[in-house]
């Protein structure tokens, strides 16, 4: 098994008319999503691939802090600082 390739990158979508953050996705693996899953009622989905490696997370909403944690738990150290850290904090509550 070689080496994960991580490609640490935040696309951020912002309201022209407010200047907030409307979408945020935050990826940490290139590669094709197999499965997209909702985590969040409509606020957050997770794109996996096809070995159920995490690809990304988009958040569409202010999610809850304690989910960040949720989706990295099986992730290496550096995933979950990556999410705590990029996440935009106006899609961050609690």
């Amino acid at each position: 098994m070689g080496k994960i390739k991580f490609k640490f990158k935040v696309e951020v979508s912002i309201d022209e008319a407010t200047g907030e953050p409307r979408a945020a996705y935050l990826r940490v693996r290139d590669g094709f999503a197999s499965d997209t899953r909702e985590v969040v009622d409509g606020k957050a989905f997770a794109d996996y691939g096809e070995e159920g490696e995490l690809l990304g997370v988009e958040f569409l909403a202010p999610c809850m802090a304690s989910v960040l944690d949720r989706i990295t738990a099986q992730e290496p150290h550096n995933v979950q600082r990556f999410f705590r850290s990029a996440v935009p904090h106006e899609m961050v509550c609690g």
